[in-house]
């Protein structure tokens, strides 16, 4: 339903999976707040021969129940009870609420900005609309303007933010936490509030230096091309830092996408798959009325021994109503059966890639093929998952640990040794030139310190919020404080860029899970694949380790198992930023 409700193109199926969605989310919200439900798992979770007969991941998933509960208030007199669930009710509309507003356009009467760059906007009567920020326009006016329009702050955007912020505070609160974070981290890598701030700020300190050096590149950037106006804004660093990759590299779309057709890049998928793990992908007729749409793909994965592990829909192409967003939704769970078999996950990968055409298959750009590989990672998590619940199945585990199959692929896709495997070109099959992958992987890294100091301010902006309530300050001043501290460009008076962090529903303080993923990817890399990518040793234990438990393992003791040592703080900082270290020596002896 959660699937069918974006995706379907029937408007009726749309609105049948919200309503079902509803349905279950208010069924379910009932079996959190049912008393003799709690107290029979009480009495179990109380048992220590019960408990001890179990095996780990029932008594995990025991836990996580109970977690529910108490998150629920069950515990709480009648009064509180009824007080906990109507503020998740609240709570829920207030997300809607809020994430809706955060996708509106901005109006401004058309005479306020100048004539030549009017027609970047929809026209709306004497009106036009600003939708986004233009990151990508080369006019630096416009992007000014989409800028301070875009992200102007409207006041009722700005007071759902305040209550719902509010209202998770007093339900963390009244179910006995003394923040939303706190609740929030429970479960997690992070575990707390503390680490994940000891982890931001580490990783700050560490990036300041190499962050102003590359502000200091765009600045000279935008001194070249606009003389006049050269103070560094905002609105500028997604803009100059694509104009210093393109001139340095050369690194044009057009230039690689010839190399990678889709059928080539399911290739290079398939082949990586079946060396490293044992495993093939094949394509399956449809049933009649099984797809809701005459372009899904249905491919079975199968193990060299075990068989058909389950099932991938892959619906990969643009079509009208559906959303630009990449991403893997769970279909069915992986689960044990009460009469011994497997019941197996399907699962659908949604990209929004351009049809084929009468002259030339699909073409992916580098980000593309990327982000392929990204969403296949979540995948094979799905698929190599074998949980005895569905509960903690595949990628149903804590939000810091679930993107690092998926990033762990890009590291995959950056390598040269596997995308020579695939890389060919369409019409002539000419392999792409090692060059060419080398000055994609540095080009990455060109101004990579600036965009994760972003991604640390975002992430700290969400700390703090989720943080001590009552907030010291409003939100708009906590964040022009906070990107003063943890980004380095100026804030803009009269903007309220957290008005538009969608990421504070769904990754309400966790938005930092991007980065701590990506550092125990980056560690699995070096220390397990970054000598062989094809290595099936290290294959089979990275499907041992990390892919087989699902959520039904802690975290940390899935990356102990798969590192072969428990990593500190540090050592994900370290990660991080060696990362970001140029390694110009390979790009200079292939060039």
């Amino acid at each position: 339903a959660d699937f069918v409700k974006i995706a379907h193109p029937d408007c009726a199926f749309r609105e049948a999976a919200e309503e079902a969605c509803r349905n279950i989310g208010t069924m379910v919200e009932k079996l959190n707040t049912d008393v003799q439900l709690c107290q029979s798992l009480r009495q179990l979770l109380a048992d220590k021969a019960v408990m001890d007969s179990l095996d780990p991941e029932t008594r995990r998933v025991a836990e996580l129940f109970m977690f529910d509960f108490e998150i629920s208030g069950i515990h709480l007199d009648e009064e509180k009870r009824r007080k906990a669930v109507n503020l998740n009710i609240r709570i829920l509309d207030l997300c809607n609420e809020f994430l809706a507003g955060t996708h509106l356009p901005n109006k401004i009467d058309q005479h306020i900005l100048p004539e030549h760059i009017r027609y970047n906007f929809t026209t709306d009567g004497n009106y036009l609309q600003v939708a986004g920020l233009h990151a990508d326009c080369p006019d630096d006016l416009v992007r000014e303007a989409a800028y301070k329009i875009f992200l102007y702050p409207n006041a009722e955007q700005l007071s759902r933010l305040e209550e719902l912020l509010a209202s998770r505070n007093s339900l963390a609160q009244l179910v006995g936490y003394s923040t939303f974070a706190h609740r929030a981290l429970q479960g997690t890598m992070a575990k707390n509030p503390e680490t994940v701030t000891q982890f931001l700020e580490k990783l700050s300190d560490q990036l300041s230096q190499r962050t102003q050096k590359d502000f200091e590149m765009m600045t000279k950037m935008k001194m070249k091309l606009k003389p006049q106006n050269s103070k560094l804004m905002p609105w500028d660093h997604p803009y100059y830092s694509g104009v210093l990759r393109a001139e340095r590299y050369n690194i044009d779309p057009g230039l690689y996408c010839p190399f990678f057709s889709l059928g080539a890049c399911m290739e290079g998928l398939n082949s990586l798959f079946s060396r490293l793990l044992g495993i093939s992908l094949y394509a399956e007729q449809t049933q009649r009325g099984e797809v809701w749409s005459e372009d899904i793909r249905k491919l079975a994965v199968v193990h060299e021994n075990e068989g058909l592990l389950g099932y991938i829909y892959c619906d990969f192409f643009q079509r009208p109503n559906k959303p630009h967003q990449d991403c893997h939704f769970t279909v069915r769970g992986g689960r044990l059966r009460e009469d011994g078999e497997y019941q197996l996950p399907v699962v659908v990968l949604m990209l929004s890639l351009p049809h084929s055409t009468r002259n030339a298959p699909t073409l992916l750009s580098p980000g593309m093929m990327e982000n392929l590989f990204h969403e296949m990672g979540h995948a094979m998590h799905s698929m190599l998952g074998r949980t005895r619940y569905q509960h903690v199945t595949g990628t149903r585990c804590p939000t810091d640990f679930a993107e690092v199959p998926s990033i762990l692929m890009e590291y995959f896709a950056n390598d040269y040794r596997v995308v020579n495997q695939f890389a060919r070109h369409y019409k002539t099959g000419q392999p792409l030139p090692k060059n060419m992958v080398s000055r994609l992987c540095e080009s990455k890294k060109l101004c990579a310190s600036a965009d994760m100091q972003l991604q640390v301010f975002y992430a700290v902006l969400d700390q703090i919020y989720h943080g001590k309530h009552p907030l010291k300050r409003s939100t708009t001043e906590i964040l022009k404080e906070t990107q003063e501290k943890f980004y380095g460009l100026p804030y803009v008076p009269n903007t309220a860029w957290q008005l538009r962090f969608s990421h504070l529903v769904g990754y309400g303080a966790k938005y930092y899970s991007y980065l701590m993923s990506r550092a125990v990817a980056s560690m699995v890399w070096k220390q397990c694949f970054a000598q062989d990518p094809f290595d099936r040793a290290m294959g089979e234990r990275y499907r041992r380790e990390m892919l087989a438990h699902g959520g039904g393992k802690e975290p940390i003791l899935m990356v102990q198992g798969m590192l072969q040592k428990s990593p500190s703080v540090e050592d994900f900082v370290d990660a991080l930023v060696s990362d970001l270290d140029q390694d110009f020596e390979t790009f200079i002896m292939d060039s």
